[in-house]
C-alpha cells in the first residue's frame, strides 16, 4: 500500500503554563474523551464523535485548554485554576 509523501508544516506551539492552562496556537479541533469518576464532561458548542468523544473546534489564534478540570467552559480554561491557590 503506497501513501502520498506527507506535507511538511511549521509544529503548533504548546506552552504548559506551571498552575495554569495549556496555551496552543489555533486554530484547533479537540477531541474529549468521556469523563467516567474523575473530571468534567466537555461543555461549550460540540458534536459528538465516534467512542462519545466530544468534538469541540476553536477558530482563535490561540487556545488556553484547562489542565486543572475546574472549568465551567471545559476544555477550555476559564481561570478556575487561580481561586484554588
Amino acid at each position: 500500500m503506497r501513501t502520498e509523501p506527507s506535507r511538511r508544516r511549521e509544529p503548533r506551539r504548546v506552552t504548559v503554563v506551571p498552575g495554569g492552562p495549556i496555551l496552543v496556537e489555533g486554530p484547533v479541533e479537540i477531541r474529549v474523551q468521556p469523563s467516567g469518576e474523575h473530571g468534567r464532561e466537555a461543555g461549550g458548542k460540540d458534536g459528538k464523535g465516534g467512542n462519545g468523544a466530544a468534538t469541540v473546534v476553536s477558530e482563535r489564534f490561540q487556545v488556553a485548554i484547562c489542565a486543572c478540570r475546574r472549568s465551567k467552559a471545559y476544555p477550555f480554561c476559564d481561570t478556575s485554576h487561580r481561586r484554588k491557590r
